[in-house]
Order: structure tokens, then C-alpha cells, then sequence
């Protein structure tokens, strides 16, 4: 869906590509809608471990939505030595939310939690020169793989916000959550395929509107709670008391920090292959160290770890806006919602299903994104298959049984944890074993290597109405060179030949 924009300057990189003011903030809107639900889950379930009043959660959530804007902000206009550049939204990470309620339950409390988070992300940010080394060892076989596992991993979050995104109410699941979803699917479709450039464009936006006025038309929305509580509050510092630093948090803590600089590597090479710009060792080193110096500021405001939203990767690649200061539009507007609660609490009325709805979109476009990437991986004479096949197995198994590596030591748990994480440290490991250690490795490939694909049994001869002639078909051996006449039918085996009739 690239559409040529009026109005945008043409620069050297897609991502430096400049709009006019009204369309990036809106453009810069609909990436905070995509992301709103993910960033105050964390808030809700660990305000709610804690113990913590309606009104001592939404300041974490106020808290959560300021930093992320700032992080933002700093990942997609960038200082020297901080800032990927890219179209990337940040946001609290997910993954660290079950560290978080354990420490919590073991007694630490949330001011624990932000100590850990201190010292943690600190550690990450002077191990980030090691992990900006490892670009050469993604090649198109591991970013795919990662890529599609994101799209996958997300899905589950589509089904949930579809059917409602609290599973302990009573309408969860129900029909009527479903049907809104399909609603707002239905819409994101219709927009996209009869709207104008700009229309297509906005469509998650103008859906999750449409969505929303059904919703309200039907009974499911309820914005009777935004009157509720201030206009404006900036985030008190420290808030909820000192951090305290406790060896076992930190420790956990570390972990998810390792989680959360993988899934960032992973996030930084997905929106430059959909961006189709350069990404080198130094570009992820900003990035990551954009990520953690976020990470270590936000428990002065009380928030927590910072991590780039794959969802919204997801966005950049069905919309085709590229330019990363559409998403820097996105951060201002998160920290506006930051300091004005009111706004947040409007946007906090969007009823969950609607947002499941325009998810089903966004992920499923992160999916087909690293499909297209393993689409030009050499699979011929090489074990890439099985690279492939073994790391989505991996990143999948979270996803198909949550509670699989529920015995497993937590720190191994917190890693496999995450579909993301599993996929990512499963492709790299098994790239550098078949593809950069030569050592023991045969002559001949595996019997992964060697499986040829499978292909339809010849055509019988047909005998075409308008030439005369008539179509034989025999089996070829060899594959057709890319941009070859007849490609698609010759990459399933058969070639044609012409001859005269009789």
C-alpha cells in the first residue's frame, strides 16, 4: 500500500521523508491508538499486584504514557549516540511484567521494582556495544524468522482485545465483542481498498473511530469515567518513595533486560527492512542504548523498562508512512496524554474490541512482512530450511502453550518465555552453526537441503480457442533465473512449448 505522498520532500533516506503538519499528527494518532492498549497493560497489572488504588494506578498509567512519549521522541529524532532514527514508538515492555509482580510477591514492593529496573537497564546500557555487533550474523534467514514470530506473537493480543481484553467480565468472548471487532476489521478493509491515497493511509485511524461510534450507538462504550479525576498533572518524581535495591530483583531483572535488547535488535532490523533503508551495527547500538538510558530515567518518573512496540512495526508496513517523524508526533502526543490525564482517559474509553479489530491488520501484517523476507532466502544446498523450521517451532511453542517452560529455572523461563525472544536467539545460534561454522559440516547437504519441492503432475495438452494451438507440458529439472518469461509457471517445474496444431 505505498501510495506516492503530495507535499513530501524526497530525501536520501525513506525515513527522513517529511509531511505536512496536520497529516503526521494524525498519522502520529493512529500509531498511539495501535499501541495505547499495550502500554497501560503493564501499569494495570502491575499497579494491581501491588495493591495499588484506581487513583495510584492511573498515575502509573500518566506516568507510563509520558516516558514512553519521551523515549520516543529520543528513538526517532536522536542525539549523537542515542536514537535509531527509524519509525520505531517506545513503550513500557511487556516482557518484564512477570518479573515485576514476582518480585512484588516476594515482598520488594514496587519501589524494588524500580530499583531493579535501575541498576538493570544501567548494565544493559554498557553491554549495548556488544549486541550492535551482531548485525551480520541477521541475515534475510534470521530476520524473517523473527519478523513473521512477531507477527504470530502478536495475534493472540488481537484475539484478546477482540473478545474484550479483560477476561474476567462477563461479556468476554461474547458475540457482540466479537461482531465489533469484525466491525472494525470489515472497515479497515473497505477503507482500503475504496478510499483515496490518504484515506487508505488513515484507515486504523478512521476505523477505530467508525468502531468507536458503533460501539456508542450500540451501548459498548462508556465515557461517563473521563470527567473523572484532574485535566492536568505532570508526573511527581519518585511518587510512590525511594527505589530500594535488592540483589534477587536485580538479578531478575537483568534477565529481562536481555530479553528486551534482543526484541529491540529484532524490532530495529524489522521496520528497516519494511522502511527499506540501511541498518548497521551503530544504528542498533543508538537504538539500544536510546532503549536503555529511557529505561533508566523512567522509575524517576515511575514508570519502567522501555522497549520499541512491534505493533506499530506492523503499522509502518500496511500504511507505507515511513517517515520516523510521524511517529515523533506520536511521542509528543503521548507526552500529552502524560500531562493530561483527561486526554488519556478518552482515549482509554476506545473499547478494547475495536482495537482488536484493526489488530488483526497490523500484526498479520507484521507476519507477511518476514514471509516476503524468507521468500528470497537460498534454500537450495544449505540448511536454511531447517533453520527456519526449527526457529519458528521455537517461537511458536510460548504461544501454543503458555505455561510450557513453567518448571524451567526462571531465568531460563523469562527468555523462552517470549515467542519473540525464543525465535531470535534460536535462529541466530542455529545460523552461526550451519552458516558460519564450517567445522564437521558435510559435502553434501542434509536431507533438508536436498528435498526438492513438490510440484503438480504434468498438464494434459490443451488446445488454446484463440491461437489454435495447443500447450504441451513436460517437467524441467532446473529452476527458471529470477525475472525469466513464464517464471511462475516454470518455479512449479513445468515449462511450456509451442508447436502448431495436427
Amino acid at each position: 500500500m505505498n501510495h506516492k505522498t503530495s507535499g513530501a520532500t524526497n530525501t536520501a533516506r525513506p525515513e527522513d521523508e517529511r509531511l505536512p503538519w496536520g497529516r503526521t499528527f494524525a498519522y502520529g494518532f493512529q500509531h498511539v491508538l495501535t499501541m495505547y492498549g499495550g502500554i497501560i497493560a503493564p501499569p494495570l497489572i502491575v499497579g494491581a499486584a501491588a495493591g495499588m488504588d484506581s487513583a495510584d494506578i492511573g498515575l502509573l498509567i500518566a506516568a507510563c504514557l509520558f516516558v514512553g512519549g519521551l523515549a520516543t521522541v529520543l528513538q526517532t529524532v536522536g542525539i549523537p549516540f542515542f536514537g535509531s532514527q527509524l519509525p520505531l514508538v517506545q513503550g513500557v515492555s511487556f516482557s518484564g511484567v512477570a518479573t515485576m509482580t514476582a518480585i512484588i510477591a516476594g515482598g520488594g514492593g514496587i519501589q524494588s521494582v524500580f530499583g531493579a529496573v535501575i541498576v538493570a537497564s544501567v548494565v544493559g546500557l554498557l553491554i549495548t556495544p556488544v549486541f550492535s555487533k551482531v548485525v551480520r550474523f541477521f541475515p534475510p534467514v534470521v530476520t524473517g524468522t523473527v519478523i513473521t514470530i512477531i507477527g504470530l506473537t502478536l495475534m493472540p493480543v488481537a484475539a484478546n482485545w477482540a473478545m474484550g481484553g479483560n477476561s474476567q467480565a462477563e461479556d468476554y468472548g461474547s458475540v457482540a465483542n466479537i461482531s465489533l471487532a469484525g466491525v472494525t476489521l470489515l472497515v479497515v478493509l473497505l477503507l482500503s481498498k475504496l478510499g483515496s491515497a490518504t484515506v487508505s493511509r488513515l484507515s486504523i485511524l478512521l476505523a477505530i473511530v467508525i468502531g468507536t461510534v458503533v460501539a456508542l450507538v450500540f451501548g459498548m462504550a462508556d465515557f461517563s469515567s473521563v470527567g473523572n479525576g484532574p485535566v492536568f498533572a505532570f508526573p511527581t518524581p519518585f511518587a510512590f518513595g525511594p527505589p530500594t535495591f535488592e540483589l534477587p530483583a536485580i538479578i531478575s531483572m537483568l534477565i529481562v533486560i536481555l530479553v528486551t535488547l534482543t526484541e529491540t535488535t529484532a524490532d530495529i532490523l524489522a521496520v528497516g527492512e519494511i522502511v527499506d533503508t540501511k541498518v548497521d551495527s551503530r544504528r542498533i547500538g543508538d537504538g539500544l542504548r536510546a532503549d536503555m538510558i529511557s529505561s533508566v530515567i523512567s522509575p524517576l518518573f515511575n514508570s519502567f523498562t522501555q522497549s520499541a512496540f512491534a505493533q506499530n512495526v506492523g503499522l509502518v508496513a500496511i500504511t507505507g508512512i515511513k517517515s520516523r517523524f510521524v511517529v515523533s508526533a506520536g511521542g509528543v502526543i503521548l507526552i500529552v496524554l502524560g500531562l493530561l490525564p483527561v486526554l488519556g482517559r478518552v482515549v482509554a474509553a476506545v473499547p478494547t474490541a475495536v482495537l482488536g479489530g484493526a489488530g488483526v491488520v497490523l500484526f498479520g501484517t507484521v507476519a507477511a512482512s518476514g514471509i516476503r523476507t524468507l521468500a528470497a532466502v537460498d534454500y537450495r544446498n544449505s540448511m536454511n530450511l531447517v533453520i527456519v523450521a526449527t526457529s519458528l517451532g521455537f517461537g511458536m511453542i510460548p504461544i501454543a502453550a503458555p505455561t510450557f517452560y513453567d518448571q524451567f529455572p526462571t531465568w531460563f523461563s523469562t527468555i523462552f518465555h517470549s515467542g519473540i525472544s525464543s525465535a531470535a536467539v534460536m535462529a541466530i545460534l542455529m545460523n552461526i552453526i550451519f552458516n558460519h561454522i564450517k567445522a564437521g559440516t558435510p559435502d553434501e547437504p542434509s536431507v533438508f537441503g536436498k528435498a526438492p519441492p513438490r510440484v503438480p503432475r504434468p498438464l494434459p495438452e490443451t488446445k488454446s480457442p484463440r491461437t489454435g494451438q495447443r500447450a504441451v507440458f513436460r517437467k524441467r529439472t532446473t529452476l527458471p533465473s529470477p525475472g525469466e518469461p513464464g517464471q511462475a509457471l516454470r518455479g512449479a517445474g513445468l515449462t511450456p512449448e509451442r508447436r502448431p496444431a495436427g
